[in-house]
């Protein structure tokens, strides 16, 4: 399985919300280049990037990804999230080095364009992000309820192509209550690999993930407050740490 740190990026700064909510938020770091940089270090092969203004419809931080991107994309695969609502806003980011690009709010309000973007960009670049309480999905930065269930979500993009969900249980994420593993196993048994979000707070938690048989974990405040690092992590799932030849800055 891969292992995701996570940096969800607000007006600047690298910040962590209980619950989704965009009230209850926490500051861990104020430069997000310099965090994915180091995350890097540490023999991170993957980081998930939210732009959380954009999810919220409140600006965005374009110029600060394109800086990670800039200064780790050769070195790391970036899965991005946070506002892709448009065939436009797609297309902003397709010609840079972003391994996938995580859809949510469209999933529920715009299926067809769904289809359309996967037409665009192809099946391995699109994941679709199911943000759910209590199995229905939340959209718009998990800030609106929805009748939708998760996993009827789930089966009509895996018919669309898609390969890749993200599952968050918006309840547990940011609390460190530990990660819902039986929903996200419900919804890799759709037939897609699922990647599970929300309340990882150990390294049990990652192994548990990982003999679940589950396709990967996004990890953030777990890492942010010291309760395991982003090379402890991997070498909890098996994977050997080394890292990149990318020059530090002194």
């Amino acid at each position: 399985m891969d292992v995701y740190p996570a940096i969800d990026i607000r007006s600047g700064r690298v910040v962590r919300l209980a619950q989704g909510e965009p009230g209850r938020e926490t500051e861990y770091n104020s430069d997000p280049v310099a965090l994915a940089e180091q995350f890097v270090w540490q023999g991170a092969r993957w980081l998930h990037i939210v732009d959380l203004d954009r999810a919220f419809g409140d600006g965005d931080n374009s110029h600060l990804i394109r800086r990670i991107i800039t200064r780790v994309g050769s070195h790391v695969q970036i899965q991005l999230s946070g506002g892709f609502r448009s065939l436009a806003a797609l297309r902003t980011v397709l010609p840079l080095e972003v391994t996938r690009l995580v859809v949510g709010t469209v999933a529920i309000t715009q299926p067809d364009l769904v289809n359309r973007m996967i037409e665009e960009a192809g099946p391995h670049r699109i994941a679709v992000g199911l943000d759910a309480r209590n199995g229905y999905v939340a959209i718009r930065g998990w800030a609106q309820a929805t009748d939708q269930r998760a996993d009827d979500v789930a089966r009509r993009v895996i018919a669309a192509g898609v390969r890749t969900l993200i599952y968050t249980d918006v309840a547990r994420d940011g609390m460190l209550s530990g990660p819902d593993v039986a929903g996200a196993l419900a919804l890799q048994a759709l037939g897609a690999g699922v990647i599970a979000s929300g309340g990882v707070s150990s390294l049990a938690d990652l192994r548990a993930i990982m003999r679940s048989g589950l396709a990967g974990a996004i990890v953030g405040r777990a890492i942010y407050e010291g309760r395991f690092t982003v090379a402890e992590a991997l070498m909890e799932v098996g994977q050997r740490v080394s890292g990149p030849s990318i020059a530090r800055d002194e």
